[in-house]
């Protein structure tokens, strides 16, 4: 840590310093707070989500077995989704994703050459792939987050465990030094006093 100047000036810098860091710190604070919430809320989207994906897998799984036939179309391929469509907002001051939706291929099949059940199970499978769409998304959504979060708590932490406190020192050690030196200053002035005392008695009489 680079040595600090012991004069008034360097107080006033080191209690402007002070000040500043002190007003932005409730700033980072709330920026924090806000952000560990959007976190635990995407944790729960996240949960919600797999809950559904597991109740929707065991929807579909009841199609499993017809999947085995042997069919004219590639049903994964049709059910699979092509595209997330998303957008960005942005979160105390962190851009995160938010899902919009999905875009599969476009079905074309010939509705006399394939089974009834078909469409109902690919729109099923559409339904899956689409849930875990939306979890990727989430998930991307708590990285961004939670990045931002570990930063923000780096830069609070800096505030009170370092800045803050050096401040606080800094402005503690000028203070002794100057309040020192003014003692110092006081002490020399009554001794040259006493010493002009002195001469001004043995003058008169002499």
């Amino acid at each position: 840590m680079a040595e600090i100047k012991l004069t008034k000036n360097e107080l006033r810098m080191q209690q402007n310093k002070l000040n500043q860091l002190l007003r932005y710190l409730p700033t980072l604070q709330l920026k924090k707070a806000l952000l560990q919430a959007q976190v635990n809320d995407a944790r729960v989207e996240l949960h919600r989500l797999d809950e559904l994906l597991n109740a929707k897998k065991l929807a579909v799984d009841e199609y499993a077995s017809l999947f085995a036939q042997k069919l004219s179309i590639n049903v994964y391929e049709y059910a699979h989704f092509k595209e997330i469509k998303k957008h960005y907002e942005n979160i105390a001051g962190c851009d995160v994703p938010v899902f919009d939706s999905v875009t599969y291929q476009d079905l074309n099949y010939d509705l006399f050459d394939t089974p009834i059940w078909l469409e109902g199970a690919l729109l099923g499978l559409r339904e899956l792939s689409q849930i875990q769409a939306q979890a990727l998304i989430e998930e991307e959504k708590k990285r961004a987050l939670e990045k931002e979060l570990r930063e923000v708590s780096i830069r609070v932490n800096l505030f009170e465990k370092i800045l803050i406190p050096r401040c606080n020192e800094n402005i503690k050690t000028i203070k002794v030094f100057l309040g020192d030196q003014q003692l110092a200053a006081v002490a020399q002035a009554k001794v040259a006093k006493a010493k002009i005392e002195l001469i001004k008695i043995a003058e008169g009489t002499s």
